[in-house]
This record gives C-alpha cells, structure tokens and sequence, in this order.
C-alpha cells in the first residue's frame, strides 16, 4: 500500500462537476492499493499518516501533527501509484489491486484514518474519474510505502 501525501492548504475534487470532498488546511493523501495488501498495511500508514510531523511550528519548522492544527484529510484512491515503468513507455498496473479488492481496501483505509485522528475525513468516489484541485503548501510532498519501512 503507498500513500502520496501532500501538505495543503486546500484541496477538494469533483466528480462530474460536483464537489464530493473538499477541505481547508491538512493533507491530501493519494493512496493505492496491491494485490497483497491487508489491514496491517492500514494500520501502519494510518498511525504514520497521525504522527508525521509535518506542520509548521510557530519557528517555521515542520514540527506539528496534523491533529496539533486542527488538520483536515483528503483521501483519493489511485491506483497508478503502483504503475511499472521499467519497461517501454507505457505504464504497468499489473501490481495494483483489481477493484474487487481495492475498494474494500480504501473503505477500511477512510475508517481506521478516522479512528486514528480527530478530523473528519473527506473522499472522492472510488473507481470514478476524479478532478482534483490542490494548492501544495510548502510545496511538501511525501511518498510512503507499507512494505518498505526504513
């Protein structure tokens, strides 16, 4: 399971011209799911996602949890973020979960991130093709791998 996550200060999508999930301050989190992945996955990312210090401290470092400012969350399945690009050009998505897996996947991932964290979560609709708009703050921009924990 991999999650993108970007620091806004905010961010919302659309499906067919209609707002399904919009939020201020907080992170949007891109996440995509594999064939292998399983609750422990979930568990992992969320209690990372709640911990990272990603926030500005009154200093300007990043220093803060996203529950510290009051941090919303975004979350959109993609699932290209398992695409292989080692050969040719055009991308393979032979290791990303079909749907049948994925979306019950991404429903546990929305529910345990709300158990962990204090925020409403909102969401765009799986499998839909989505607009999403950002404004990246920072720009801070972080990839995170469940089944590579350094």
């Amino acid at each position: 399971m991999r999650v993108l996550i970007q620091r806004v200060s905010e961010a919302n999508v659309k499906v067919d011209n209609e707002i399904t999930g919009s939020i201020e301050k907080g992170m949007l989190i891109l996440l995509g799911i594999e064939s292998a992945d399983n609750e422990e996955d979930i568990n992992y990312l969320c209690n990372k996602i709640k911990g990272l210090r990603i926030f500005n401290d009154a200093d300007g470092k990043m220093n803060l949890a996203s529950d510290e400012i009051a941090g919303q969350f975004l979350v959109i399945s993609q699932f290209t973020l398992h695409a292989s690009t080692k050969k040719g050009n055009r991308p393979s998505y032979i290791k990303a979960a079909r749907p049948e897996i994925a979306e019950p996947l991404y429903k546990k991932f929305v529910q345990s991130l709300q158990l962990v964290t204090s925020s409403n979560i909102q969401t765009g609709i799986f499998g839909a093709d989505m607009k999403v708009h950002l404004i990246n703050d920072g720009p801070v921009t972080l990839l995170i791998d469940s089944k590579n924990k350094e």
